[in-house]
């Protein structure tokens, strides 16, 4: 098998297990959350509280710019555990629907040369139920909503177009 067949086959086993549900990428842990013994997704709760305020500054109105110095005033470290978040981190954040109890597969394709944006080349996957949510499907919503009213990018009608 040449590098390529090698490369073909691993990404047929990749999307078989998001067609299926069998995908561990779906329980991949993120900020906040934590791993059971089982692989499940559990919240923990303290720290939660710091996704739900991130939520709520932005719909106050605050930049991501404002948003990360309130985080550092509070002594609240970037997920990576510097004492300052860089605004891609919030912006991501609040772009990931797992804070909402979902999962969204294959939302980028690796090319060979880059990683792109997956917008509409491939199909995507979304798992629902699949873990305790940090905050509502509405809060979730109503933020996607407002990023594309603070956005000069063309309208992601994918995200804001969810179900929920």
């Amino acid at each position: 098998m040449n590098a390529i067949q090698k490369s073909d086959a691993i990404k047929a086993g990749l999307r078989k297990g998001f067609q299926d549900g069998s995908s561990k990428m779906a329980r991949r842990k993120c900020y906040r959350y934590t791993v059971s013994q089982d692989g499940e997704l559990k919240i923990n709760p303290d720290e939660s509280k710091v996704v739900c305020w991130i939520f709520e500054r932005y719909l106050t109105g605050d930049s991501l710019g404002k948003i990360s110095a309130g985080l550092e005033r509070l002594g609240i470290p970037s997920p990576t555990g510097k004492p300052r978040w860089n605004r891609e981190a919030i912006d991501k954040l609040l772009s990931n629907e797992k804070y909402a109890g979902r999962v969204l597969l294959q939302k980028t394709i690796n090319t060979g040369a880059a990683q792109i944006e997956n917008d509409g080349l491939m199909e995507r996957y979304l798992y629902t139920d699949t873990h305790e949510a940090i905050i509502s499907a509405e809060m979730f919503k109503t933020v996607q909503e407002e990023k594309q009213k603070r956005s000069k990018a063309p309208e992601n009608k994918f995200a804001i177009g969810m179900t929920f």
